[in-house]
């Protein structure tokens, strides 16, 4: 029982490397777009800053579910 806790939390936790690259693809769309578009470096910083909290959001909930499995299924 001890080994699928620790499987499960280690899945949950494979969240965050899906977080990190999302953010790593937005991040380079964006410098490309501020590239082609100097003019528009707000809309599209304001729009990356946003895309990338809720990317990190979904790591930080892939975190917290990874905690209450080790903590609630000891």
């Amino acid at each position: 029982m001890t080994s699928l806790v620790a499987l499960g939390a280690g899945i949950a936790v494979l969240s965050g490397a899906g977080a990190g690259v999302g953010i790593g693809v937005a991040t380079s769309k964006a410098v490309d777009a501020i590239a082609r578009q100097p003019e528009a470096h707000g809309k599209i910083s304001s729009a990356l800053l946003l895309g990338c909290a809720l990317a990190e959001a979904t790591a930080v909930y892939g975190l917290v579910v990874a905690i209450l499995i080790i903590l609630l299924l000891k």
